[in-house]
């Protein structure tokens, strides 16, 4: 491990979205998860040479690591202790997830915080070029101590020998770290400094965000939305229209930041959508056809049209001959190139630029045959709003990957586009209509191609003054922040920290810029930026978030006059008799559930009788009021009435002498003689009571319970489960009722059975086998449930591994009522002394794959586990040999030596094959290859990248030998019909790139003339659709999944 200041670094734009890692499986996932800074909000530091350095991590044998996340030593940096952390099989995703950790935050002092501007490399060691290095910035503090990627690189990627990221088993990451000024992000009223309000981030809800506040200050449409018909009866959480008024009304009214939860439940989004970093463009486009759907039958119908609607026509023109072909369309948004246009105009200029038709791709004119032509686009009409989306993405064939473009892109205050005489519109195009436009808002995306960071600055009145809205915080800016820092373009450099070092100042890519644009026609500006107020929204609407505005007013008043108030809570003999052996049993009553009133301190306690007087119909000097005690038995009585004097103190005097404890509430009893002698903590107590003895003797007090029993009937020989008080108190202290749920339908089976917190865990499967008629309660195995994600823990609970039943239900500070179950076909404690490996056999002659669980003592090895795999199986003669191999996304990585033991061996991860060694392999001539074959298709979805599919298989190849000739052997082992198999196309693949065959080609000589294994950077590739139905035993493969698209379901 190295630790030096840097070099300058290569620039790469392949970003992640941002969040600090979770355990998502065994810790809780935030609900709000703070955005990285941008690099905007950084310029406006003052930063005196920050500290910087870059950190070398090299990780030896690293497919073999065995633990789920792994952390760096420690560097310093700036004088403050660093280190990485990295899940090498991905932090619940099929990706690498890695992280920069404050290695000391335990031991740091409350309310500490640091700011640093870092990258995180994974390096390649073949071309270092294609190195993946990810850059963002991060306020780190107590809640939030590490902060990075959680999908930082497809496992697929990283995995994949000859792509160069893992050489001789040992990968090489790489911390880039600058220690900055930290910034005061929170201590920001956005109402008080600019009228306006944010809205809560869900997770990665910012680029929702920014296009929600967009369409907020477009009033045309946000008086639309006020119009969409709701009705008092609707719920926000299932009626879009509804959720989006509330959302709407709150930000013009309320005077905090705004939540988005009750809009994405209408969307019919759950957590894990909010978690899902999306494209602005893909929401906006669902969003408004969502909208325009629901707005069809109403007033506002065509809404939708009329602000974002424009159209084109597209045109063929034959030269020579006359001849032309059009076609109008429609268009709500206009993608812009970036990519080589220095400006908007410039883009423009692209969008109708005339493509000529000739030579060998000449137009085919009806009646005239092939012709020359010109091919292009003109506009007909532009709309009131005009939104532009820049591709500021593309696909990079060098890396095989999509890129981010941060190329300087100009855009103007004021655009016109009827400029040099209407050069962009169609001869039937008004050309009375201005089409002269002015910027309304700006959406920028901080980041890199798979996430970062969204926010928006908007000019809402179309006025000089300029707010940038991100999430929470809105602020005001200036023209130049809001346009040219936006350009893109540029590189931000800090100064170097340590001159004696003779290295280049350190770099760090500005990767802000401008993503979307929304401009507004001049001609339609009194239109659009129309004034809205309360009358526009229904009345039942106004009613409505008015309540619950007034609601949440009265609780924050509540809170902020809460010094003010004291809480009296009045107990009497009637809770008693509703409470005792129903909802209670080792006290009198539960406070929670009486009659609680909130008095001012001030008041004079002879006039809270009054109060009290008129609640219950209880003349004032009918009322004793007793205040409570906690004795040194651990019980809560009344102890001792009040005294006149007292009673003529006032409300808050009374309480801080009754109280020390000193919260906010006095607790009484009004005139009603009960008790007990029970406790409960940290044991049941309940004495007998001597008959003889006087109750002064007993220490029998005013309010104590006496518990009585009839006495059982001699030689009634009646067994109960408990025969006495202090037995069945003892039950109702422990009892705790239990969901239980199979563990492979856990939505579908459900029962619940009363159990004992005290309970093992052998007392806890006896009663599960019992309700489910099990003769063996060891084949019973328990896993514990995760509040956080709601579902079953990935590890079960071992055998005797916890002392009670309370135990198993505790997850971190919560307490769940659910444990799942499933029955084994051998003992569990036998079964935790054995490794279970699954293992796939693909029969030699036919096409079927059987799935065979293998238990083996862990010292087994690879030899062991194929003897016993050949005791269960069908050979296709006695003689025949097996082989295990490690198969990962369609690949074969390994061939396991029999003498490997078996104890490290991970099946969840990679599949585990056996298949039978062909007799051709064991009889190899010199000259003989053994080549990989792969099944591949090319995902027009994913810019044609190659994705492996099916079942890899290895070939053995002769000296000489033609495609034609290999691809009969492929047909007759792969029993492909003739039909099929002629579309089929084949490829020699190297580092992922095809390079296809003629069947005259001589396979061998693409092969490279040394041992090859494992050589899945080459390989035979076999081209075709993937028509085979998914095996279920698939599910561990892992396949590739990609960012899921925006879906809007209700």
């Amino acid at each position: 491990m190295t630790l030096m200041t840097p070099p300058p670094l290569d620039q790469q734009e392949d970003d992640e979205m941002l969040v600090p890692h979770n355990d998502l499986v065994d810790g809780p996932q935030p609900m709000e998860v703070a955005p990285a800074e941008t690099a905007s909000a950084v310029d406006a530091q003052s930063v005196d040479d920050p500290p910087s350095a870059r950190f070398t991590w090299t990780i030896d044998s690293f497919s073999r690591l065995n633990s789920k996340k792994l952390y760096s030593d420690i560097f310093v940096v700036g004088g403050y202790k660093w280190r990485i952390l990295i899940f090498p099989k991905g932090n619940n995703v099929d990706h690498l997830s890695m992280y920069l950790d404050v290695a000391d935050s335990a031991t740091l002092p409350y309310g500490w915080s640091r700011y640093a501007q870092f990258s995180l490399s994974v390096v390649n060691q073949i071309h270092q070029k294609y190195s993946i290095r990810k850059d963002t910035q991060h306020q780190f503090n107590a809640r939030e101590s590490d902060w990075g990627f959680t999908s930082f690189m497809p496992l697929g990627e990283l995995y994949d020998p000859g792509r160069g990221y893992l050489v001789n088993d040992t990968c090489i990451v790489e911390a880039d770290v600058a220690v900055r000024r930290v910034i005061d992000y929170w201590s920001h009223d956005s109402k008080k400094e600019t009228g306006y309000v944010g809205l809560k981030n869900q997770g990665a809800t910012c680029y929702m965000n920014s296009l929600l506040q967009t369409l907020y200050h477009i009033p045309y449409f946000r008086k639309a939305v006020y119009h969409m018909p709701t009705t008092e009866n609707d719920m926000p959480s299932g009626s879009i229209p509804l959720a989006l008024q509330s959302l709407f009304y709150k930000l013009q009214y309320s005077d905090t930041s705004v939540a988005t939860k009750e809009l994405t439940k209408s969307f019919g989004w759950d957590t894990y959508d909010s978690f899902m970093q999306h494209d602005v463009q893909e929401l906006n486009r669902v969003l408004c056809e969502k909208l325009e759907d629901k707005m069809k039958g109403t007033v506002v119908e065509g809404t939708i049209q009329q602000l974002f609607e424009g159209h084109h026509m597209n045109y063929i023109e034959c030269i020579n001959v006359d001849y032309k072909s059009t076609r109008k369309e429609s268009f709500y948004d206009l993608q812009l190139d970036v990519k080589g246009c220095r400006d908007v105009y410039a883009s423009f200029d692209k969008y109708v630029e005339v493509e000529r038709l000739e030579g060998d791709n000449k137009y085919h004119a009806e009646q005239h045959g092939l012709q020359d032509a010109r091919k292009g686009v003109l506009f007909i009409d532009f709309p009131p709003v005009l939104q532009l989306q820049l591709k500021r993405f593309e696909y990079d064939f060098m890396r095989d990957t999509m890129v981010k473009i941060n190329d300087r892109y100009e855009f103007p205050l004021q655009l016109d586009l009827d400029r040099e005489d209407g050069k962009y519109l169609s001869p039937e195009a008004d050309r009375s209509v201005r089409n002269l436009y002015m910027l309304h808002s700006v959406l920028v995306h901080s980041g890199g191609v798979h996430g970062g960071h969204y926010y928006a600055y908007i000019r809402p009145t179309l006025a000089d003054q300029w707010f940038k809205f991100d999430d929470e915080r809105v602020t005001k800016e200036d023209v130049k922040r809001a346009l040219e820092e936006q350009y893109g373009g540029e590189e931000e450099q800090l100064p170097q920290t340590n001159p004696g070092f003779n290295n280049s100042p350190f770099k760090f890519t500005k990767y802000s810029n401008a993503y979307m644009l929304v401009y507004i026609r001049e001609s339609d500006k009194e239109k659009i930026i129309c004034n809205v107020d309360e009358k526009d929204i229904a009345e039942h609407l106004r009613i409505r978030l008015k309540k619950e505005q007034e609601e949440k007013e009265q609780k924050r008043k509540e809170k902020a006059e809460a010094h003010l108030y004291t809480i009296i809570k009045v107990a009497r003999n009637e809770d008693l008799l509703e409470q005792i052996g129903k909802d209670i049993y080792f006290d009198l009553v539960d406070h929670d559930k009486v009659r609680s009133f909130r008095i001012q301190k001030q008041m004079p306690f002879n006039l809270f009788k009054e109060e009290v007087a008129k609640e219950y119909g209880i003349p004032v000097q009918f009322q004793r009021f007793w205040l409570w005690a906690k004795r040194q038995n651990h019980t809560y009585r009344p102890n001792r009435p009040l005294t006149p004097q007292e009673e003529a103190q006032s409300v808050g005097q009374l309480r801080e002498v009754s109280n020390k404890a000193n919260n906010a509430e006095l607790k009484l009893f009004l005139e009603v003689e009960f008790g007990q002698e029970i406790k409960f903590e940290p044991n049941v107590m309940c004495e007998h009571i001597d008959k003889k003895l006087t109750f002064r003797a007993s220490q029998l007090e005013d309010g104590d319970i006496i518990c009585f029993q009839k006495c059982p009937q001699v030689g009634s020989g009646a067994q109960h489960r408990y025969p006495d008080v202090p037995s069945f108190l003892e039950y109702v202290h422990n009892r705790q009722v239990v969901r239980f749920r199979s563990l492979e339908k856990p939505k579908e089976d459900e029962f619940c059975l009363e159990l004992s917190k005290l309970h093992n865990y052998d007392d806890v499967v006896e009663r599960v086998a019992h309700h489910l008629g099990f003769d063996d309660p060891s084949k019973i195995r328990l896993t514990s449930h995760n509040c956080y994600s709601q579902q079953p823990k990935p590890q079960p609970i071992k055998y005797r591994g916890v002392d009670h039943l309370s135990d198993m239900l505790v997850h971190y500070n919560q307490t769940s009522d659910i444990l799942y179950y499933e029955v084994l076909d051998i003992p569990l404690p036998e079964l935790q002394g054995l490794k279970t490996l699954k293992v796939a056999f693909h029969h030699a002659n036919k096409d079927e794959v059987v799935i065979h669980t293998i238990r083996l003592p862990k010292q087994s090895t690879v030899g062991d586990v194929i003897n016993d795999l050949k005791t269960k199986v069908e050979l296709s003669h006695p003689s025949a040999e097996l082989r295990l191999l490690e198969v990962f996304y369609h690949k074969i990585y390994k061939i396991f030596p029999h003498n490997e033991k078996i104890e490290n061996i991970n099946d969840q991860y990679w599949t585990l094959r056996a298949e039978e060694i062909p007799e051709e392999e064991k009889n190899l001539v010199p000259n003989d290859r053994l080549i990989h074959v792969y099944h591949f298709m090319k995902d027009p979805a994913q810019n044609q990248q190659v994705q492996n599919f099916g079942e890899p298989f290895f070939l053995v190849i002769h000296e000489g030998e033609t495609l034609a000739e290999v691809k009969v052997r492929i047909q007759k082992k792969l029993q492909v019909p003739d039909e099929e198999f002629a579309k089929w196309k084949f490829a020699f693949l190297s580092l992922g790139r095809p390079e296809y065959l003629q069947d005259s080609d001589i396979v061998s000589s693409r092969f490279q003339r040394r041992d090859v294994y494992g050589a899945w950077e080459q390989y035979l590739g076999l081209e075709h659709s993937d028509n085979a139905p998914k095996r279920s035993f698939a599910a561990n493969q892992n396949r590739h999944t990609f960012e899921k698209p925006v879906k809007i379901y209700n």
